[in-house]
């Protein structure tokens, strides 16, 4: 399934009236990954007021907790900025130090909102695609042709093997492969025939 992937932790931290708001954005496989990292930054952010956090996976399982804070204003306006992103598979934590001085309603709903947006937008993020991974075998005149053109559709070499022919296995998303498999077809003659191996994800950048 298509989604929008975390490749890299995203931070924030965002100050409203002296108390502070550290937001992190991270990939999250599963419920029990996410439990893990909850309590993991429980225990590193001990001293904190609340930990609020919301997540999103792939089959469209979401879940958020206010932490304490008032109901609505905070998990989730978190989990809202976090499923507009299009994000899956991620999870969004916002540690909360009290600064003395009662936001309101208003006040708890736009901090986490902006600690977690700005979390969000520091993180990397690619995009997964289905796909098939196929071998192919060429002759060495051959390599830097097919070199070419598999990047012209923007496949990905998982693996290469230089032995009395050159063998490579690569991966190419579902809606490059008919294209790419004809142009192959068409550049060599029907002379090399790619072999489906299996399917798989493809991460592309973004």
């Amino acid at each position: 399934m298509e989604h929008i992937a975390v490749i890299s932790i995203g931070t924030s931290e965002y100050c409203e009236k002296h108390s502070r708001f550290l937001g992190f954005v991270l990939p999250c496989a599963d419920e029990g990954q996410a439990a893990s990292l909850i309590a993991e930054n429980r225990k590193k952010y001990w001293d904190a007021r609340h930990l609020v956090y919301a997540y999103v996976l792939a089959d469209g399982t979401a879940r958020f907790s206010d932490d304490g804070e008032p109901h609505g204003t905070a998990g989730k306006p978190v989990l809202e900025v976090l499923q507009s992103s299009g994000l899956k598979n991620a999870i969004v934590m916002v540690i909360r130090y009290f600064g003395g001085i009662l936001l309101g309603t208003g006040g708890l709903v736009r901090a986490y909102t902006a600690a977690a947006k700005q979390a969000i937008d520091d993180c990397g993020k690619a995009k997964i695609i289905a796909g098939d991974v196929f071998s192919i075998s060429v002759d060495y005149a051959d390599y830097d042709k097919l070199n070419f053109l598999l990047k012209e559709f923007g496949a990905d070499i998982r693996n290469s093997d230089f032995s009395d022919r050159v063998t490579l296995l690569f991966a190419v998303s579902d809606n490059k492969k008919d294209d790419c498999l004809l142009k192959i077809e068409d550049v060599f003659s029907s002379s090399v025939k790619p072999e489906f191996r299996e399917k798989t994800e493809i991460c592309e950048k973004i």
